[in-house]
């Protein structure tokens, strides 16, 4: 099994006595990833009650949320500034007690004003740690990288299921006490980063040469192609996650049963992660990534169909899980010059979560609620062709890896993703 390297991001063929993570950080980290799916979470379930505690309209009280991505954007881009310059540890357990100290203080807070910064606050530690985590995890497993962040990333959907229901079970009225115990929860969490590696890596690669045009046209032209996916597939990830109800109930499905099978899509994204994770280590990830774009296609056009649209939901939920985790490490053997890549993808993906709402809700005004899945169909569709133009623009810098064998790991390994060389973090 491939161990992590000596200096993240630059030796492919680390030691085997000096691991980014203990075993007991790698579950800590995990349970991490639960607390910010839960959180981002909350705010949905929880805008009645906001509503009624400081007197909102349904646009005010909705901006607890957008004020939350904001900060989640910030905390992205500033954690990507500090990474190789001030120790994993340090970063990481400011970045919890950021989350924890905003979400408290946004129970407590006695206005909406304040209230909105406080969660903006939360917001940067959240996305502190999911640009930390998953930039870590990129670079950190080595060929198992792709495995380990599905698994990551799918205790993210278990945080996003646990969340709204936790709020169904106490009632959206003690909101407060669900987050003051969020803010609990995460504390510990400063305790286990002892299983970190401290050491920052280097910052990267050498920037391209300023000389060399065409190559930094192409360095820009794959960037840019990522961030489009990476948009694209979260916008439409969001869009059925909003849309799939009220789709569902236009063509016959009552309340409940839509909400049952929104619920199954999401439960369904949580599901493919895990069920990839294997499948991660035998598989390149563009071969995934291109399988589960248009496996996504394929089911957001059957969901147009009334008597199979709450299952072909769900294979949309089951296709697009892996993209998001999966496209990291690809990101990083793609663009490994790029120092900011990383940063730029997943700090994209959350301002196209954002703007899906009301890009699709427009989009979804013209063309009527029927075509829902054909709408989002449309934008997968892109997806698939940007995925199929990526395999095609990176071949010769991206090996495919098929099989798994014995042999050690190539010198190319594990190459820098994110900040360090740097792909991103997502997402």
């Amino acid at each position: 099994m491939d161990n992590v390297d000596k200096h993240v991001g630059q030796n492919p063929d680390p030691p085997s006595h000096s691991p980014l993570f203990s075993r007991a950080a790698v579950v800590a980290s995990c349970v991490g990833f639960i607390l910010i799916g839960a959180l981002q979470a909350l705010y949905g379930p929880s805008i009645p009650a906001f509503r009624d505690a400081h007197g909102l309209s349904p646009s005010a009280a909705g901006l607890a949320l957008s004020a939350h991505f904001v900060g989640g954007v910030a905390g992205v881009l500033g954690f990507d500034r500090l990474f190789g310059r001030i120790g994993n540890r340090t970063l990481l357990g400011s970045s919890y007690l950021l989350m924890a100290g905003g979400a408290a203080g946004f129970a407590l807070a006695p206005d909406w004003p304040l209230a909105l910064g406080l969660a903006l606050l939360a917001g940067l530690g959240f996305g502190g740690i999911d640009y930390g985590l998953n930039q870590m995890f990129a670079v950190g497993f080595g060929r198992r990288s792709a495995a380990m962040l599905n698994i990551l990333n799918a205790h993210f959907g278990i945080g996003a299921i646990l969340g709204p229901a936790l709020i169904g079970l106490v009632g959206a009225e003690h909101y407060t006490l669900v987050f003051l115990g969020f803010a609990v929860l995460t504390l510990p969490l400063v305790l286990c980063l002892t299983g970190v590696r401290d050491q920052a890596p280097p910052r990267g690669g050498a920037e391209p040469e300023t000389t060399d045009k065409a190559r930094n046209r192409s360095l820009v032209t794959v960037l840019g192609a990522f961030v489009l996916l990476y948009v694209l597939h979260v916008g439409v990830e969001a869009g059925v996650g909003g849309w799939e109800p009220t789709h569902l109930e236009t063509v016959g499905y009552g309340a409940t049963a839509a909400a049952s099978a929104t619920s199954v899509y999401w439960l369904m994204m949580t599901v493919g992660r895990f069920l990839v994770a294997p499948l991660a280590l035998r598989w390149s990830a563009p071969a995934i990534i291109a399988v589960s774009c248009a496996g996504m296609t394929v089911c957001l056009l059957l969901a147009a169909i009334p008597a199979l649209a709450p299952y072909a939901y769900a294979g949309v939920g089951l296709f697009i899980a892996p993209i998001f985790p999966t496209g990291l490490p690809w990101l990083g053997r793609a663009a490994p010059r790029a120092r900011r890549a990383g940063a730029l993808v997943i700090a994209a993906s959350m301002i196209g979560g954002v703007a899906a709402g009301p890009v699709l809700g427009k989009a979804i005004e013209l063309a009527g609620i029927r075509a829902v899945p054909l709408v989002l169909g449309a934008v997968s569709a892109v997806c698939l062709i940007t995925t199929v133009w990526l395999i095609r623009a990176t071949s010769s810098s991206v090996s495919p890896t098929h099989t798994i064998t014995t042999a050690p790991a190539p010198a190319r390994a594990v190459e820098r993703t994110s900040a360090h060389a740097r792909p991103d973090a997502h997402q």
